[in-house]
């Protein structure tokens, strides 16, 4: 799925180079509109949708297999034009499940130094890039270094080196709850 990106989340062509992707300090979260006054109010928080997790727990439960939830860090990534990817896949997603009007949503994460530097590259990532989903968002990736001349990213998912998951890809994560005071909604 392609996606049509407002242009006020496009910014690969201020951060992307044949080299991969720059980092700054300021990092961007990708959701569902249905999020935004959860998170507006108490940040992001680790395994955060509870409804998803909800409905997989019951969904388990009618099957007679037990559930269990695990808690999955932050993902962030440094670009909003990623993040607006994963808000799609998240919109998408929630849409199986739940009734009525979402969209995608952007976050701006603005770290301290002292959280910052526990942002990690999400090499776990790998397994995700080997299946569809993750096939669909190496060719959104592939286009984006596409449309800004930065060549094709060229990684070995399987060999790769872990900061190669970061900036060639703009996969992250942080093991932390994101207090709200960090967390403001990208808007035009």
């Amino acid at each position: 799925m392609m996606s049509d990106i407002p242009s006020f989340l496009q910014d690969a062509t201020d951060l992307l180079t044949k080299d991969g992707f720059a980092t700054g300090d300021v990092w961007y979260h990708g959701t569902s509109s249905s999020l935004v006054s959860s998170i507006v109010s108490n940040g992001l928080k680790r395994s955060g949708d509870k409804a998803m997790k909800q409905a997989a727990k019951s969904t388990m439960a009618t099957i007679g297999n037990k559930y269990t939830e695990s808690i999955e860090p932050v993902f962030l990534t440094q670009s909003k034009e990623l993040a607006y990817y994963w808000a799609e896949q998240s919109v998408r997603e929630r849409s199986v499940r739940f009734e009525g009007e979402e969209s995608p949503a952007v976050f701006a994460v603005k770290l301290p130094e002292e959280l910052n530097a526990k942002v990690r590259p999400d090499v776990g990532a790998a397994s995700l890039l080997m299946v569809k989903e993750g096939e669909a968002y190496m060719a959104h990736v592939a286009k984006i270094y596409q449309d800004c001349s930065a060549g094709v990213p060229d990684i070995d998912l399987m060999k790769a080196d872990r900061l190669e998951y970061l900036d060639k890809l703009g996969m992250a994560y942080i093991d932390k709850d994101i207090d709200a005071e960090l967390v403001s909604l990208v808007t035009q």
